[in-house]
């Protein structure tokens, strides 16, 4: 529906109007500007969804972390002695 709103009379008037507000000069200048900030733009774009299908699998199996089992204990006598690394 907007295809048919704006027709090669209306692009024409409005790039006229883009060369008046900018002057010939300019426009070189402003493309490239419009070209380096749709390149920065497409790849922070690209960086989002690599970061986004690198995050996913992560997330979607979380990894448990075994237990630990050499943890020791702490000794209810009061030995200054025995350690509680030691075996009796």
């Amino acid at each position: 529906m907007l295809g048919n709103a704006f027709g090669w009379p209306h692009l024409l008037i409005i790039l006229a109007v883009v060369l008046l507000l900018f002057g010939a000069a300019k426009l070189p200048a402003l493309a490239k500007s419009m070209g380096q900030s749709a390149r920065v733009f497409k790849g922070e774009m690209k960086a989002m969804k690599d970061e986004d299908a690198s995050a996913t699998p992560a997330t979607s199996t979380p990894a448990v972390a075994p237990a630990d089992t050499t943890a020791t204990t702490v000794s209810q006598t009061a030995d200054p002695s025995v350690s509680p690394d030691s075996k009796p």
